[in-house]
């Protein structure tokens, strides 16, 4: 895409809405992200994200008004809520609203929200595919995993940062004491 200061004025002039997909700029960008998820390295499952108010925000702020400093960091949280992301989520909502799994004993043994950390963009895509973030089990029991979000700050359960993108997964995860559930999240812009 060779066209960012005709995106920038679209985004500028309000020309865009959010989709079930993503996105949709101009009426044929599409900006959309995935979430992909295995336990022990099989069962490999995908699922669209949503990308809330305050992430685009964000992104615009960053990308295409150049108003917002860019943030170094993010990481990704799975939730246990059921529950369907909405526009109106923020990081400051997002534990509280998703139920963030947040416990060390019944949960994950992970101190804080592992690092997304993606490799380079390749033909519109960004994403961590290549190094998925690992949580490690701890439980008495199971653990049900509903989604995933991917927020700027590393605190378990913070509520502080920008949420960019969270998903409910189209079928819930139930993972056991041992387990390593694996996450990777892409974000891509398109020709729609």
């Amino acid at each position: 895409m060779n066209h960012l200061k005709d995106i920038r004025q679209f985004v500028r002039n309000g020309d865009y809405v959010a989709t079930p997909e993503g996105v949709l700029i101009h009426g044929c960008i599409l900006g959309r992200g995935f979430y992909t998820h295995s336990v022990n390295g099989k069962d490999v499952r995908r699922d669209h994200n949503l990308i809330p108010t305050e992430g685009v925000t964000y992104v615009i702020g960053v990308a295409w008004l150049a108003a917002t400093a860019k943030l170094a960091s993010w990481f990704l949280a799975p939730y246990s809520g059921n529950v369907d992301p909405a526009a109106n989520w923020t990081a400051a909502n997002f534990a509280s609203l998703a139920t963030e799994i947040v416990s060390t004993t019944e949960g994950f043994s992970n101190v804080t929200r592992p690092a997304w950390t993606p490799g380079a963009i390749t033909a519109g895509v960004l994403g961590n595919l290549a190094a998925k973030a690992v949580f490690n089990v701890v439980c008495t029991t199971n653990v049900n995993i509903a989604g995933a979000g991917l927020l700027s700050v590393n605190t378990r359960g913070g509520t502080t940062g920008v949420l960019s993108s969270a998903s409910r997964f189209s079928s819930v995860r139930a993972v056991y004491n041992g387990d390593a559930f694996e996450l990777g999240y892409e974000v891509e812009l398109q020709d729609s």
